[in-house]
């Protein structure tokens, strides 16, 4: 029977989605000799960034956004690391590539460009700041500073210098400056967004030498915190498996599921800010980034007394401009503001689960998490009809632990089915707790028989 032209175009719309984001088994293992292909494919993104930030470049943004969205998808979920303890790293290399999308997004679809706080056009500052010229500029980052200091700037601080550093062009500066600003801090799309206030110096030297103590810090809770996780059977090891284990009694069995949850989550906070330590250290070590311009990561989440607090202030910042920009906007447009909530939080979904999906586990996608972060949208409405039924603000850490600690259980436990315990974060030679713990428990004698 000949195939109808529906199916044709089926067939061949597979075809076509299957050439950018392969099946598992066929993605390209990553290795020394496929690495300069996975590293091109960074390469339209920053050509695009360096386009946003030039003026009368709208067409040729848009004409290269096809090209560049599909480059990000390659970097995703085109390559991939076979080695089962390293497919960790596919999860980061897709959070990655989804970051990158919304990126180009938003660099391509803006017709103006990207502008920095105080810009009429990239590179152009407004009004009487062209014939000020320096000096003015000058007053204007030494307000800046200041308001980060103070903690008031909440993404409206003034406009950041791009001089460049001293070892790379003012131009590729710029680029690589707005490729990885996440919070946009002094940028005009990071407008309403929240940023901690300071809480180390922000004189060069010292700020450099207590964000390295940080660094340390969050490596050695990170090793100790993996190590932990892997203590459990089935959840540390890459294959995964269940941390509900259904051997034990209900009291017990929730009990270590709990504790497995919040090392986890504990994890995840440790990791942030390693990352984020080591990325600091770099641009403000290497490439001489100001230290203003590096406000910490996290807020308090710990003292978050309703779920809205947490998810605007007391949580990172870091995704705002990508869960609005693949979610937010859309559900707007459909929806006006009612929209945008859900939209946004179902575009977080759906994140954090496709890029599970390219660790490569049987059995493809499980919306468990999908389900979880889209949830939070109706519970930030139901917080804003508490408030106008009572008149009061939820204020309850109670709330925020149930939904994080208890809620979120499924969620945790869908990652860890799939191997995410399992995974190597630290490599074994450089962990401090798996190289000197064997030699302590020889000199104590324990695991002797």
């Amino acid at each position: 029977m000949k195939p109808t032209l529906y199916r044709e175009i089926q067939v061949g719309a597979l075809r076509a989605f299957r050439t950018i984001i392969p099946e598992p088994s066929e993605r390209i293992p990553i290795s020394l000799t496929t690495t300069p292909l996975l590293l091109c494919s960074f390469l339209p993104i920053v050509f695009l960034a360096f386009l946003s930030r030039r003026p009368s470049t709208y067409n040729i943004r848009i004409l290269l956004l096809p090209s560049t969205l599909i480059a990000c998808l390659w970097t995703g979920f085109k390559f991939m690391f076979t080695i089962p303890e390293l497919a960790v790293y596919n999860w980061g290399l897709a959070l990655l590539s989804e970051v990158l999308i919304a990126k180009a997004l938003q660099y391509a679809l803006t017709p103006e460009g990207m502008l920095k706080i105080g810009e009429r056009e990239p590179g152009q500052p407004k009004g009487k700041e062209v014939a000020n010229g320096s000096a003015n500029d000058h007053a204007e980052h030494s307000e800046a500073t200041e308001e980060v200091v103070n903690g008031s700037a909440n993404g409206h601080a003034k406009p950041s210098e791009t001089t460049g550093s001293r070892l790379v062009p003012a131009w590729l500066y710029d680029a690589f400056e707005l490729i990885h600003t996440m919070r946009g801090l002094g940028w005009k799309f990071s407008h309403g967004t929240y940023i901690p206030p300071p809480t180390r110096p922000l004189e060069r030297r010292a700020f450099l030498r207590a964000t390295a103590v940080s660094f340390i810090q969050n490596f050695l809770l990170l090793d100790l915190l993996e190590c932990c996780i892997k203590v459990f059977p089935g959840v540390g090891v890459p294959s995964g498996g269940s941390m509900f284990f259904q051997n034990l009694p209900l009291i017990p069995r929730y009990t270590v599921s709990t504790i497995i949850h919040m090392l986890t989550g504990s994890a995840l906070l440790a990791g942030f800010g390693m990352v984020y330590d080591l990325i600091v250290l770099i641009a403000v070590g290497v490439f001489y980034s100001r230290p203003a311009k590096w406000p910490p990561i996290l807020d308090n989440p710990w003292q978050a007394t309703s779920m809205h607090d947490l998810w605007a202030k007391d949580w990172h910042q870091l995704l705002r401009s990508t869960f609005t920009v693949l979610g937010g906007y859309p559900g707007r447009w459909i929806a006006g503001d009612l929209g945008m909530l859900l939209g946004t939080f179902g575009a977080s979904g759906l994140f954090h689960e496709t890029s599970m999906y390219a660790m490569g586990r049987p059995g493809g996608f499980d919306h468990t998490v999908t389900l979880f972060f889209a949830i939070q949208g109706p519970i930030l409405i139901g917080e804003r009809l508490w408030r106008q039924v009572t008149g009061k603000r939820v204020n309850s850490r109670l709330w925020v632990y149930f939904v994080m600690f208890i809620a979120a259980q499924p969620m945790t436990n869908s990652w860890h089915k799939r191997g995410l315990g399992g995974g190597m974060v630290i490599p074994p030679f450089v962990s401090p707790l798996r190289l000197f713990m064997p030699v302590v428990m020889r000199y104590w004698g324990i695991g002797r028989p």
